[in-house]
């Protein structure tokens, strides 16, 4: 699976089911393993908040499905 494929899902919380946001970037050690994903959450004013960003470690992601990506956060 490509990065865009993963950028076009949705990262949902497991816990709550709240809409966490869309994948922006990856974090990838000197070897090429995935680390994480960096997530840019979805608020209606976001820019008033200042933490607008989260990492999602390799290990909290429980499902990737054809429309949504589940993490356990």
């Amino acid at each position: 699976m490509r990065l865009s494929e993963l950028q076009d899902k949705d990262v949902i919380s497991t816990e709550d089911g709240k809409l966490l946001g869309n994948i922006i970037d990856v974090n990838i050690d000197a070897e090429g393993k995935l680390l994480s994903f960096l997530v840019a959450r979805k608020r209606f004013f976001s820019w008033l908040f200042s933490k607008n960003e989260v990492d999602i470690n390799w290990d909290q992601i429980q499902r990737v499905g054809a429309d949504v990506i589940l993490v356990k956060l």
